[in-house]
């Protein structure tokens, strides 16, 4: 438990000094939030008194002289949303009041405990200011925009019973039990006991958008009458708005379920959760220096993983360092790598034509052709050379992994990796293990995914698995349009006007047709009445 004090302290009180004691309290706190120094979780308190916000005497010494530069150098609302989104979850135990900044502190912890009658609010309208540390953006998702607005336009105080009862308060206890029930609520949400609750992330007490339009514009509407010659009042109005008319969208829904999602990948059930200990992989071999052989490799040097790749003769492998080499050069090119890094990665890659470097390799990604005997003969000679530890992994997009292991005896060390082309750019990893992988070596790849810094889906083995059984419908309606004769170029154009990078038949060109029919091959024959064979496809061939 590590405990931050803010000591009361008025954020930027006549000298720089406070500003740099309180900067120095939070920015230990993003120190250690960051290096994963919190065992488990945060509290931050005051010291009789929780924070009162910003100075106003400093306030009214700016406006006095002018001077902007009397303004603290310290930027609160970016260390507020570092407690937020920080990996340890934080509790604020609220003593006496917080007020302005204080309490927009506060509301950036993941729980607030508070003792009775300790006094809450974000009084800046009324000194000509609107609050400016994430207060008009998270008060609305803790007490709903019309509770919101009210506190916001008059400037009002409330107590932490009735804070309580709209939300913004998870608990009242006496000032004796206060840090103890802190502590125990903070540690209850690091072990899962309690849900952690990001404040900028929650839509759940926010108003539909036409019932908060309309409490925003009534707002505006009484303010236009009662305070007109005082702007900040509509523009904290339209701060608000904003923030909720963006968080209530479909895109701003669409977003944050793909945040979510992703999060949830790197928990799997009986996997993530079965007290293994994950065994690390330093130094990988890649089968197959094509498209997406020489992505994958390129993909994991850029991570810092030593690789072997392998080609069948020394011609071919030139091909694929070579296209290794433009891939980094063309990240340079880009702005996306820099010089020194491109060459230290480089310096990771040798190039083989045999299985003699393989003796040490902690795992195998096989990525040659959609070829059933090929692929089983690269395991059978794999299994033979590679070290009992090593993970033996498939970048298949069709065939089942069973068959690729058929004739070896590691079927616990198999499983699926199947990238996406181009390899080096592409976030998702198909994670594809059989009835037969281990959960070690599914424990294993799914940490390797983060190292790689790729998102992972764990999925069964099974006909086109997650993605192509998902896109595989898709790039069929594209190929039917074209047999009935609707121009390819009209078809791109419209997915590409929807959204889509690239159209199908673009997508077609780029990865390769035989690609394509390889994946038809195997849907035909796991669903012979749902597959469309195009002749149009075989002719273009």
């Amino acid at each position: 438990m590590y405990i931050l004090r803010t000591r009361s302290l008025i954020w930027a009180k006549h000298t720089i000094l406070v500003a740099y004691a309180i900067s120095a309290v939070l920015v230990d706190f993003m120190v250690c939030n960051s290096l994963g120094k919190l065992n488990f979780s945060s509290n931050i308190v005051g010291d009789g008194k929780f924070c009162g916000g910003l100075d106003i005497n400093l306030v009214q010494n700016v406006q006095k002289n002018g001077d902007i530069s009397l303004l603290p150098d310290a930027s609160v609302d970016l260390v507020i949303d570092i407690i937020e989104n920080g990996k340890k979850p934080s509790v604020a135990a609220i003593q006496g009041f917080a007020l302005g900044g204080g309490l927009e502190l506060a509301m950036g912890c993941s729980a607030r405990i508070a003792t009775p009658r300790a006094e809450l609010g974000l009084p800046e309208l009324k000194l000509g200011i609107i609050p400016g540390c994430g207060g008009t953006q998270r008060l609305p998702r803790l007490v709903g925009t019309s509770k919101a607005v009210d506190m916001l336009m008059s400037s009002k105080i409330i107590t932490s019973e009735e804070g309580k009862d709209l939300g913004l308060i998870n608990d009242v206890v006496s000032s004796e039990d206060l840090l103890t029930v802190s502590r125990l609520w903070a540690l209850d949400i690091a072990e899962g006991r309690q849900t952690r609750l990001n404040t900028l992330q929650r839509t759940d007490k926010i108003e539909p958008i036409r019932e908060s339009s309309a409490i925003l514009e009534t707002a505006r509407q009484k303010i236009l009458k009662t305070s007109p010659s005082m702007p900040h009042y509509k523009a904290c109005l339209d701060v608000i708005e904003e923030g909720i008319i963006l968080v209530l969208s479909k895109s701003a829904r669409a977003l944050l379920h793909v945040y979510f999602a992703e999060r949830a990948t790197s928990k799997v059930p009986c996997i993530t959760d079965c007290q293994l200990k994950h065994q690390k992989i330093e130094k990988v071999a890649v089968i197959g220096g094509g498209l997406m052989g020489s992505g994958i490799a390129t993909a994991l040097i850029l991570s810092s993983v030593q690789v072997i790749l392998k080609e069948i003769d020394y011609d071919c492998l030139q091909k694929s360092l070579k296209s290794i080499e433009v891939n980094l050069h063309s990240l340079v090119k880009g702005g996306h790598l820099v010089e020194k890094k491109m060459k230290k990665a480089f310096s990771l890659l040798k190039g083989v034509v045999d299985y003699e470097e393989f003796r040490d390799v902690d795992m195998v990604i096989e990525a040659v052709n959609e070829d059933t005997l090929l692929k089983q003969s690269v395991f059978e000679e794999i299994e033979k050379i590679c070290p009992p530890h090593c993970i033996l992994a498939s970048n298949t997009s069709t065939i089942d992994l069973n068959v690729i292991g058929a004739r070896t005896k590691a079927q616990d060390r198999i499983v699926g990796t199947h990238l996406f082309s181009p390899a080096h750019v592409m976030p998702l990893l198909e994670i594809v293990q059989t009835e037969n992988t281990s959960k070690q070596v599914t424990l294993d790849v799914l940490k390797f995914a983060k190292i790689i810094q790729k998102v992972p889906i764990v999925v069964k083995n099974c006909t086109g698995f997650a993605v192509n059984r998902t896109f595989f419908p898709y790039m069929q309606g594209a190929d039917m349009l074209a047999n009935l004769g609707v121009d390819v170029f009209r078809v791109d154009r419209v997915i590409t006007e929807f959204g889509m990078r690239i159209g199908p038949f673009q997508l077609f060109d780029l990865s390769g047709y035989n690609v394509f029919l390889a994946a038809v091959k195997g849907f035909a024959a796991a669903f012979p009445d749902r597959t469309f064979q195009s002749p149009l496809l075989q002719l273009m061939m």
